[in-house]
């Protein structure tokens, strides 16, 4: 059996992202997210396995092109873990990152790119593409991680159920969709078949935002992990345990608009 080709040093890439060092290892493990939140590099995400040390996917990169086999190999206890491309293009590359804290909300990230070149202006172009690549989806991932965090510290806030009076219908109408706040939670009203509805602005999934999500057939999907949800029930199709926050009921009163309390509540 032919043995792999020695791995070489492409670039190291450093950086301070402002979250917990427990935010970063779950953003570590949750591969979910890559084809939703990073869709600008990858264009779909397969699961193959996962468990404790991990995760294993199919994952195809944008443009679109045939997928590659991508294994996550975490060692908590060392604050370290390895991404290595099993199949595909870029075979046998490994991404070794370490992780440590530096303040309770800050975390300190050291990536090396080793991969199976020892060409000088090959590698150097590797590692600049790496580099690139990695700066791009730290960034994202990072306003993913602090959005998180602010949502955690605030899921508990509660407010008043009384009736909140929203304005006029017809300027109400000409600002939608409207953002309000209704016994201390955000939801958007929004136009639906001609109906006046509103919904929460919160994915119950990861707290993820769906205040700018377009309504796209009676649903807005969160851009996190791409999880749909019904505007009018709240419900999520595909894993129906979870249901947006239950949203107010939306009446016209002598041509006003007003969110109050549902019946059901």
């Amino acid at each position: 059996m032919t043995s792999p080709p020695p791995l070489a040093l492409a670039a190291v890439y450093r950086r301070s992202v402002a979250v917990s060092l427990a935010r970063v290892w779950e953003n570590v493990f949750d591969w979910e997210h890559l084809a939703h939140l990073h869709d600008g590099s990858f264009a779909a995400c397969e699961l193959i396995e996962r468990g404790a040390w991990g995760w294993r996917v199919a994952l195809t990169p944008q443009p679109a092109r045939d997928a590659q086999i991508i294994e996550m190999r975490a060692d908590r206890a060392a604050g370290r873990y390895v991404s290595t491309t099993i199949e595909g293009r870029g075979a046998g590359t490994e991404i070794r990152v370490a992780l440590a804290p530096r303040e309770p909300h800050v975390t300190d990230v050291n990536v090396e790119f080793h991969v199976p070149e020892h060409r000088a202006d090959r590698l150097a172009a590797l590692g600049k593409a790496y580099s690139a690549a990695y700066a791009r989806l730290w960034d994202e991932d990072e306003a993913m991680m602090r959005a998180r965090e602010r949502m955690l510290a605030r899921r508990r806030a509660t407010g008043t159920t009384a009736p909140v009076a929203l304005g006029a219908e017809a300027a109400v109408r000409a600002s939608l969709p409207l953002l309000f706040d209704f016994a201390g939670q955000p939801f958007r009203l929004v136009d639906l078949g001609g109906a006046l509805i509103a919904h929460a602005t919160i994915c119950p999934h990861w707290l993820g935002p769906l205040d700018a999500a377009p309504v796209v057939d009676g649903a807005v999907r969160c851009p996190w992990h791409g999880y749909r949800f019904d505007v009018a029930s709240g419900t999520c199709a595909a894993h129906p345990e979870l249901r947006l926050t239950p949203a107010p009921t939306i009446r016209i009163d002598a041509g006003r608009v007003v969110a109050e309390r549902p019946a059901e509540c």
